[in-house]
């Protein structure tokens, strides 16, 4: 098949490629969302791909990763599979009122549901390699380095050494979570172990603000456990909108998490059978399990960029341009391992950009631009633009923000007290929907669908004039009619110390 390929920054026409034999016409390092993505489209296009991968262990660590990613081998989808397990819990209390007959003492394997977990992460892992091997895609397990602007060497598990030479190199190795530096760290575990954790903890202490923290504290109190939640800054999920970070938090706080803010860990000790950790105000918390969720860094350590000259940020990210492009012209990276916007989707997005434009004679840029997104706490909280400190501090003009708190219906007869919350946030002189946010059940699954509006630059008179779906909560989106305030461009500051 005919094919246009990217030499020098210009598309040529097939008899103007270089004539110089390469190997591969891409090697990919890292097989995970965004390398597999990139592989399987170049590949579609009609390009040799090689890839490489190393050997799949739950845990990973500079030697051991797997198929298929974090995403899917020990972040979004083993997490996900823990969120439905631990919403059972809340499900069940609130069935009783629905004339549901459930006992007293209800039981929890733990260890069926991490056997579950496993197997369909096993499940994915395989449907990745076929993926990959009906592409036509060559896959090395091994761990991969470039050696050259146009060289990679795989070291197979047995340690012999594979070079292949390639006219386009990608890196895709991704992120790995990291503990924080305190005394006592070897103790703590990140989200890696906690998927995977061989025993429920009754007590289980978190460190972080994120997304992961939240998620993860959400995870175990739904199971039963005793959580306490140790953060920073006066509210956890630093970045999102202040008014739903309050709403989450709210949430954390009534399904019996134990909120610490503006604390962090000073030093952790090995008891007899548990944690002491102390924290910064002199406190002291009894855990069974500390997990660290403060933060991931990208996988470049091990990759020999300084020799070959790719130029990486202070965290260790690769630097690119909008083309996913790095100061070496044959040498690439997309995902996590850029540190541009790290969530899977955005992985995928860079990689079908890189294919269609290296490969395809399609050029093409990531659009950055109202991305959604979800936290998978207990309820979900999801978003798609900007929040309204984002919107303020762009200054642009005025702004109009709309916002809808109400009692679920299923709520009104379980009788749990937890509101949904759903918030607009509009332009006042053009009237276009800048951002909206959700906290409450099946929010990432309505805002998947406003995602679309406002890629469509969707006006507040159009979201008005939709008809709802009734009875449902998605409904209050085109339903809000009167604004909750108006917030001139130049009188509030938007900067946050929360």
């Amino acid at each position: 098949m005919a094919r246009k390929m990217l030499n020098d920054g210009e598309l040529s026409q097939p008899n103007q490629e270089e004539q110089t034999h390469f190997d591969f016409d891409l090697f990919v390092i890292g097989a995970g969302s965004g390398g597999v993505r990139a592989a399987r489209f170049s590949a579609n296009f009609g390009a040799k791909v090689g890839i490489c991968e190393l050997p799949f262990h739950p845990i990973s660590s500079e030697v051991i990763g797997g198929v298929g990613g974090t995403c899917v081998i020990r972040g979004c989808v083993p997490k996900k599979i823990l969120v439905y397990g631990a919403s059972f819990g809340g499900e069940l209390e609130d069935a009783r009122s629905y004339g549901w007959e459930v006992h007293e003492k209800i039981d929890f394997d733990w260890k069926k549901l991490l056997q579950k977990k496993t197997d369909e992460i096993l499940r994915l892992n395989g449907i990745y390699k076929r993926l990959l091997s009906n592409a036509g895609v060559k896959l090395y397990e091994g761990e991969g380095k470039i050696v050259g602007p146009n060289e990679v060497e795989v070291t197979q598990l047995d340690g012999t050494k594979l070079s292949y030479s390639a006219k386009h190199i990608l890196i895709a190795t991704g992120s790995r979570a990291q503990r924080a530096p305190i005394p006592g760290q070897e103790l703590a575990i990140t989200s890696d172990e906690a998927l995977s954790l061989e025993e429920l903890p009754k007590r289980a202490v978190v460190l972080g603000g994120g997304y992961i923290a939240v998620e993860f504290a959400s995870i175990w109190r739904g199971m039963g456990s005793t959580v306490d939640l140790l953060f920073r800054k006066e509210l956890p999920l630093r970045g999102f909108d202040d008014e739903m970070r309050a709403v989450v938090a709210r949430n954390l706080e009534g399904r019996g998490i134990n909120l610490h803010p503006r604390t962090t860990i000073k030093e952790l000790i090995k008891s007899e059978e548990s944690i002491k950790v102390i924290t910064d105000h002199g406190e002291e918390i009894v855990a069974d399990v500390v997990l660290f969720a403060t933060g991931r860094a990208p996988n470049t350590k091990r990759l020999n960029l300084k020799a070959v000259g790719v130029e990486v940020d202070q965290t260790g990210a690769v630097k690119v341009d909008e083309n996913s492009r790095t100061n070496v012209p044959s040498i690439w990276a997309v995902g996590d391992v850029t540190n541009r916007m790290n969530l899977t989707p955005v992985a995928l997005m860079e990689g079908t950009c890189f294919a269609k434009t290296v490969f395809g004679g399609q050029p093409c840029k990531p659009d950055y631009r109202d991305v959604p997104c979800a936290v998978f706490c207990i309820p979900p909280l999801s978003v798609v633009g900007l929040s309204e400190e984002q919107a303020i501090e762009q200054g642009k003009g005025d702004i109009l923000v709309f916002t809808s708190s109400f009692n679920p219906m299923r709520n009104t007869i379980s009788g749990r007290q937890e509101k949904t919350v759903m918030k607009l946030v509009v332009d006042a002189e053009t009237d276009k929907v800048l951002g909206a946010s959700m906290c409450g059940p099946e929010a990432p699954e309505i805002m998947q669908g406003i995602a679309v509006a406002l890629k469509c630059g969707a006006t507040k008179a159009q979201f008005d004039s939709t008809v709802g779906i009734h009875p449902s909560s998605a409904e209050e989106f085109v339903t809000m009619r009167s604004v909750t305030r108006r917030v001139a461009a130049a009188s509030s500051n938007p900067k946050t110390n929360l």
